[in-house]
């Protein structure tokens, strides 16, 4: 293994990242980056700002610095600009009992709010 595979993924990211909570899941951000979120209710119109208070872990460059939460890390947030809602590929739910002749076909596309990291604030 070389030393560039051995180093984590926010060493080879210039700038601070941190570890947020949107939607019930934990996303790696850093300042740039676009994520896809669960449908975020309110003000999801193409241009909006949005908060995100729930941030659990603030590190930049050496690790060593890193601030941890209980289970929130203190006055940190992360603002970001939302790009659009768009909805995800479509999942099949297919469900069989053999010999009743029972079958049954659903399908679900989930509803994501892109979202463009700004800043993130210490």
């Amino acid at each position: 293994m070389t030393e560039s595979e051995k180093t984590p993924i926010a060493d080879k990211k210039a700038g601070m990242s941190a570890v947020i909570v949107a939607g019930g899941h934990q996303y790696v951000v850093s300042a740039g980056l676009k994520i896809r979120i669960e449908h975020e209710r309110g003000s999801t119109e193409a241009g909006s700002e949005i908060i995100f208070d729930n941030v659990l872990t603030v590190f930049g460059g050496d690790l060593a610095e890193a601030k941890v939460g209980t289970p929130t890390v203190a006055g940190a947030k992360v603002t970001g600009k939302v790009l659009g809602e768009k909805k995800m590929k479509k999942i099949i739910i297919f469900k069989k009992k053999r010999r009743n002749g029972y079958t049954k076909k659903q399908g679900h596309r989930q509803q994501v709010t892109e979202v463009q990291i700004e800043q993130i604030h210490v």
